[in-house]
């Protein structure tokens, strides 16, 4: 018995021709729908990148206790499991994730592993500029412009080399037995860097700045610069498909369908504009974002051409893997053996939790999806619990761990007490959104609040109940207004009170191209309130701006950047402006008189 798995990542399913009607040029994916089982209510669950590798791994949530960070000393590894049974796993991917401090315990689970280098910000070549970049940000770009030097052919896109090595353990393993691939690549991750042939399927008109790094903020930037950056993306999901389709060939060509599982996913979305926003993590975690493509071979059930529509999520992908080779969960794992949906489409949950760390906790049914905010704005208490006390790229600062507490053992962390380290979580915002109630079957595109009690009273007891069965933290609830133990009741419910609010911040921007003085909106904000003529036209909107609410923004932050990062709504970005050309008009003519 053999398996492979190919993981993208942030592959959107909308844009996909099994799920959707879309433009973008994928036949590779379509074929594999004729191959295997196209599954149409599959969730991811914690979120982002590696809070979903982990998932992979353990088959448990995890984003309710921490943080993005390490597999934990008490984490059940897949991988891991199957090695130590005598399944010979091995992962090749370019995903640089896994080689930071927040990852660096996930590839040493595997038998063997190889990795490629150049993807997003990659510290891979090294080209001293002089200019003396110290933010993340502004790092990572102007890495990633050296990494693409080095990348000048298809041949040596990252991505190419991540399945020409997973191709050679193929061939080679191709008689052999008992044997886990993953082939694994970042793409179509952003930033969308695609050779000509595949932004050659995507002709239009366009002649703005190099486009294909959007960031984590809402959309302001003109119509055809959005159209753009979808299809740069959409090239590069082309490239993912012509990937895909090697290893479609590798198997027709070693009739491995007989005896090899194929598992295909991701681990979430990518928003190009659907809702107003760029990106994720963010905003709240929308369909788009969640609702994920999830295909699945299994020689034992067959099942070519088919769909299953039993509620799935990425939770499951650990337990279906060890049962197929034989190998027992542990009882730690919450996921389902997806065998008995390929059978059957047997409903193996009758809810989805979802979410990332600090933000909405999230849960569906499959029809409904409940986001619950914090309670308030201070977004507290929030804490990690970890024994691997890293971040994405760094360890926790001195600082950080000043307050560390032991904490009593969770149900899952085999008897072992954590690390209760205080996280500040009044930057996360997720008070501001709202509590959010959508019907996706009135509504899929989540474009209208539901404002119903006896729905939402419903959802946060399915809520309460998943976070229950997690052995979730007391300060989630707390953080959440939820209760710990005991019903939740109709004294619990924030939809309805955080209606007005929600509804304000997600109105989309307008795009710069339709503002009457972006110039000034986009002015730093300490110079714009040196004009007392502005300052009374910004007070008169938001007069917070003019006190202490400015005092812990970096210097070079305008209007226009707190209304893109939801610090301000559309209605107030609108009233700014029309204010501001009032007032400049105002005084250009008194000027004149």
């Amino acid at each position: 018995m053999r398996a492979i798995i190919v993981m993208f990542d942030s592959l959107n399913r909308h844009m996909l021709g099994p799920y959707a009607d879309t433009f973008v040029d994928a036949p590779n994916f379509a074929r594999l729908a004729r191959k295997a089982v196209t599954f149409d209510n599959f969730y991811a669950g914690s979120m982002p990148c590696m809070p979903a590798r982990r998932e992979m791994h353990t088959g448990r949530y995890n984003f309710l206790h921490r943080s993005w960070g390490p597999l934990e000393p008490f984490d059940d590894s897949m991988p891991q499991m199957l090695r130590d049974s005598g399944v010979h796993t091995h992962l090749t991917s370019d995903h640089p994730h896994y080689w930071e401090d927040g990852g660096a315990t996930y590839h040493t689970r595997y038998t063997t592993w190889e990795f490629f280098r150049g993807q997003e910000g990659d510290p891979w070549k090294g080209v001293v500029d002089g200019s003396g970049r110290t933010a993340p940000e502004s790092r990572m770009r102007s890495q990633d412009e050296v990494n693409r030097g080095y990348m000048p052919t298809e041949a040596e896109h990252s991505q190419t080399r991540t399945f020409d090595a997973g191709l050679h353990f193929l061939e080679t393993n191709a008689d052999a037995d008992r044997w886990l691939l993953q082939i694994e690549t970042f793409d179509p991750h952003e930033p969308f860097f695609t050779h000509q042939k595949y932004k050659d399927l995507y002709p239009h008109r366009y002649e703005g700045p190099r486009f294909d790094w959007p960031e984590y903020k809402k959309v302001t930037e003109p119509a055809g610069q959005v159209d753009h950056a979808r299809r740069e993306y959409a090239a590069l999901v082309s490239m993912c498909d012509r990937s895909l389709g090697r290893v479609l060939d590798a198997m027709d060509a070693h009739e491995l369908w007989d005896d090899t599982m194929l598992v295909v996913n991701t681990d979430h979305g990518f928003l190009l504009g659907e809702h107003g926003w760029w990106a994720k993590s963010e905003q709240p975690w929308f369909n788009e974002l969640v609702h994920l493509p999830m295909y699945l071979w299994d020689p034992r059930t067959g099942g070519r051409d088919t769909r299953r529509g039993a509620l799935a999520q990425t939770i499951d992908i650990a337990p279906t893997v060890l049962r197929y080779f034989g190998v027992e969960p542990t009882a730690d794992m919450q996921g389902s053996d997806l065998s008995v949906v390929l059978e059957d489409d047997r409903e193996v949950r009758d809810a989805a939790l979802f979410g990332i760390h600090g933000r909405h906790v999230n849960v569906t049914d499959g029809r409904y999806v409940y986001m619950r905010a914090a309670e308030t704005e201070a977004n507290a208490p929030l804490e990690d619990y970890t024994l691997m006390p890293t971040h994405m790229r760094s360890r926790f600062s001195v600082d950080e761990l000043t307050g560390w507490e032991q904490a009593p053992p969770f149900s899952f962390t085999k008897g072992l007490s954590t690390m209760r380290v205080p996280v500040a979580g009044r930057g996360l915002r997720p008070f501001a959104h709202g509590t959010l109630l959508f019907d996706l079957e009135a509504d899929p595109a989540q474009e209208h609040l539901l404002v119903d009690d006896d729905v939402e009273l419903r959802m946060a007891r399915l809520l309460v109940d998943r976070m229950r069965a997690s052995d979730a933290p007391a300060s989630q609830y707390a953080r959440l207004g939820l209760p710990a133990a005991g019903a939740v009741g109709p004294e619990h419910l924030h939809v309805r009170l955080h209606a007005d609010r929600a509804r304000a911040l997600a109105e989309p921007l307008p795009s710069v191209d339709e503002l009457a003085r972006p110039d000034l909106l986009g002015r730093p904000l300490p110079e714009l309130l040196q004009s007392p003529t502005l300052r009374a036209a910004v007070e008169r909107h938001a007069p917070e701006l003019t006190t202490t609410e400015t005092i812990a923004l970096p210097a070079s932050t305008s209007l226009l950047d707190l209304a893109a990062h939801a610090r301000m709504p559309a209605a107030t970005l609108r009233a700014l402006d029309a204010e501001l050309a009032r007032a400049t008009h105002d005084a250009t003519a008194a000027s004149r008189d």
